[in-house]
């Protein structure tokens, strides 16, 4: 399975156009807030599942701050990060990761991409698909097979 993985989209329609046609392809989407209302407009003739948590400049309360979302035998932990000052350190992510016993931790806020590796559990934060900050506009895919490591990469837009 491939999963989408958005954030940080801040209404900027020119580029949730680019995010719309890198997505298709994807099984599952999934937006890390900040603009979380764009989530609605994103998934216009879309076919998959779709998840989405809002972030610090989301009011809408149809949205959890986080959730885990299990895909095949892999469980994700999706936040925007805020709540776990995920701008200073990776710390407080990362053990509430391993608390919910999850694969991989999932998150923006930071508007900077990044894929790593922590004894076995994957923080992954697809960066900013509109308003980067010392990165590239980006999001991530994570392939997703039964039995299998995950593979979470970054793609440019």
């Amino acid at each position: 399975m491939l999963v989408a993985v958005v954030s940080d989209t801040h209404g900027i329609t020119e580029y949730i156009e680019k995010v719309k046609r890198m997505i298709n392809k994807s099984d599952i989407l999934i937006h890390l807030g900040d603009n979380i209302t764009d989530l609605e407009y994103i998934i216009k003739n879309y076919n998959g599942k779709v998840y989405g948590v809002k972030g610090n400049c989301d009011f809408s309360n149809n949205y959890p701050v986080d959730m885990i979302v299990e895909v095949l035998d892999k469980k994700l932990f999706i936040t925007h990060g805020h709540k776990y000052n995920v701008k200073y350190d990776l710390n407080s992510i990362y053990f509430k990761a391993k608390e919910v016993a999850a694969d991989a931790a999932l998150f923006g806020h930071t508007h900077q991409s990044l894929v790593t590796q922590h004894s076995n559990i994957w923080l992954v934060n697809p960066g900013s698909a509109s308003l980067p900050r010392m990165s590239k506009r980006s999001i991530a895919f994570i392939e997703v097979e039964e039995g299998k490591p995950l593979y979470p990469y970054l793609v440019e837009l």
